[in-house]
């Protein structure tokens, strides 16, 4: 026998309901005369340099900041003692974003500002800044990617703090 306690739904699916049902009637007006429904128009999308467009999660506490696209600033490329390196300037979203999607959108960034990034190695020290760099120093001036280091596998790469078979350039 069920109780009243039993029947109970928690105000988190009483809110995505009440949210579920506002959206599937928004889009109800008849501005075309035809009497079909218009869409509801597409979550939030963000163009980014490359025009890779992303969905943004609204959180639910309004407190709580949203880093949204674009991730990164500009990149530049300077000569270093440790040879050619492609400088990546973050964004305050791309120093601060929590976004599991992200990261893969700022390397789409990077490459589209700077083709030339595009390389396992390039890449690999890209994702080893933006999962430990950002924690570590979340305010350092720029990421430095060096063609000419070596392909590792991640554990390497996590050894050498982002920099493997050379130093890191100063």
């Amino acid at each position: 026998m069920r109780t009243h306690r039993d029947r109970r739904v928690s105000r988190p699916v009483i809110v995505g309901a009440v949210v579920l049902t506002l959206l599937a009637t928004a889009g109800c007006g008849d501005d075309n005369g035809a009497g079909a429904p218009t869409p509801p128009s597409p979550s939030t999308t963000v163009t980014t340099p490359s025009d890779i467009a992303t969905t943004n999660v609204v959180p639910s506490d309004p407190s709580v900041p949203v880093y949204r696209p674009p991730y990164i600033d500009h990149v530049a490329w300077a000569q270093t003692e440790v040879g050619p390196s492609l400088q990546v300037y973050p964004t305050t979203s791309g120093r601060h974003t929590t976004d599991p999607a992200a990261m893969n959108v700022a390397w789409a960034e990077v490459v589209a500002l700077d083709a030339s990034a595009e390389s396992p190695g390039m890449r690999a020290q890209f994702d080893c800044h933006w999962r430990f760099a950002r924690i570590v120093d979340p305010e350092k001036a720029s990421w430095n990617l060096e063609p000419e280091r070596p392909v590792v596998d991640e554990q390497e790469m996590i050894s050498a703090r982002c920099n493997p078979g050379f130093a890191e350039e100063h």
